[in-house]
């Protein structure tokens, strides 16, 4: 997957798991919680959808990668790189 396509798996996630959140404005370089009101069992869902639509495994020491899209589609792009955009 190309960065782009990330960020919007990312952003289908999020639209999933806080569907009433407005995610057009989302700033890349700020962190989620800044912007969303995302709490910790939000923030783990994020990670069991990825691993359950990609097998995408993070262990819980690199969960402070995931802090904002930017950093987010950074730490997965070299873990996502061979998987196909459905």
């Amino acid at each position: 997957m190309t960065p782009a396509e990330i960020r919007d798996e990312i952003l289908d996630i999020l639209s999933d798991i806080a569907p009433d959140e407005d995610l057009s404005g989302l700033d890349d370089g700020k962190s989620f919680r800044e912007q969303l009101e995302l709490d910790s069992m939000d923030f783990l869902d994020i990670v069991m959808e990825l691993r359950k639509r990609h097998r995408v495994q993070i262990p819980e020491e690199d969960y402070g990668h995931l802090a904002s899209m930017s950093s987010t589609v950074t730490y997965l792009e070299p873990k996502m790189r061979d998987i196909v955009a459905a």
